[in-house]
């Protein structure tokens, strides 16, 4: 999905809590993986994989000059034969630490042997997220959640790709703290390239 169709998308969701919740969603994500430098690990359940979530942020990491925005997609298939990006097993949850965050995004049950991943993965200090169905048992274990019930309004895929956009948006307050100087400079750059303004 483009810039110009997720505007459109936007347009249609103005005056829902969508928007709101989506871009509260996103800055959580992005505040989370940008105040500890990145670690950001991406896994779905057993019957979903967020391929194209995945894909949207990386993009959304070089458009934004955010690079730790960029996942580590983590697969319940993963094989050693599979090419190094496709090859993260869920052995990488169990091995994540304190600065790292990991999303878990799950259009159903995400089931126990999950379950008992994210939640060790919390327990060692990983910041959890969810987007999901609503599942009460992710959501417990969730530093942030954004449940979409099913339902012919809005699917889950939509309110990927409004996040992933969200997360890549620059006006997004940045994290507190001092701001780096690749933050600076990446600023400066926006201005300088930026068209000049109209004149009429």
């Amino acid at each position: 999905m483009d810039a110009v169709r997720v505007a459109l998308l936007r347009e249609v969701l103005a005056g829902t809590e969508w928007l709101g919740a989506t871009r509260r969603f996103a800055g959580a994500l992005r505040g989370s993986v940008v105040s500890y430098g990145g670690g950001l690990l991406l896994v779905g359940t057993a019957d979903y994989e967020p391929w194209h979530l995945a894909a949207h942020l990386v993009d959304e990491a070089a458009w934004s000059g955010t690079p730790e925005l960029s996942p580590t997609l983590v697969r319940h298939g993963a094989r050693a034969s599979d090419p190094a990006h496709l090859a993260v097993g869920l052995g990488r949850i169990e091995a994540a630490r304190r600065g790292e965050t990991l999303l878990v995004v799950s259009p159903a049950a995400p089931g126990a042997p999950l379950l008992e991943r994210v939640h060790d993965a919390r327990q060692a200090g990983a910041t959890v997220l969810a987007l999901d169905a609503g599942d009460r048992e992710l959501q417990a274990l969730a530093h942030e959640s954004l449940a979409v019930p099913p339902g012919p309004d809005l699917d889950l895929d939509t309110v990927q790709h409004l996040v992933s956009a969200a997360a890549g948006e620059n006006s997004l307050p940045a994290p507190r703290g001092r701001r780096r100087l690749r933050d600076r400079l990446s600023r400066l750059a926006d201005q300088l390239t930026s068209p000049p303004p109209a004149r009429w």
